[in-house]
């Protein structure tokens, strides 16, 4: 994946997610069933993915990535990029996230890990 490519996935798979739709399907068009994601050392499998799903469409009015450097090596993946989001109240939530994982032949995200800061204005 270039910087491009990681920037469409992660805006598509957002779009869809705030158009509403099957959580479950919108998932698997994205990541692997046996997806394992650990975001700031907590775990996430599909269903603990899709539940945190709600949150995310009830309160996400706007968002931007911008992606700072992406790299792909066959099935691995490393990017770090900064999520800024406008939530339903007016606050704007900057996020930068350091992001390394294997991507399935198919392109869907099988595992990745992550490591995530606040970099919202104050």
């Amino acid at each position: 994946m270039s910087e491009l490519t990681v920037r469409e996935f992660f805006d598509a798979f957002t779009r869809e997610v705030v158009g509403g739709g099957d959580a479950g399907e919108i998932v698997d068009r994205y990541y692997t069933p046996d997806i394992e994601q650990v975001v700031d050392g907590v775990t996430l499998d599909r269903q603990r993915l899709i539940d945190h799903l709600r949150p995310v469409r009830k309160n996400l009015v706007a968002w931007e990535y911008d992606v700072h450097e992406a790299v792909r090596s066959g099935d691995r993946l490393a990017a770090r990029f900064t999520v800024h989001a406008e939530m339903r109240r007016g606050r704007t939530i900057s996020t930068e996230v350091y992001l390394f994982g294997e991507v399935a032949p198919d392109g869907r995200i099988r595992r990745t890990t992550q490591a995530t800061r606040d970099v919202s204005a104050r």
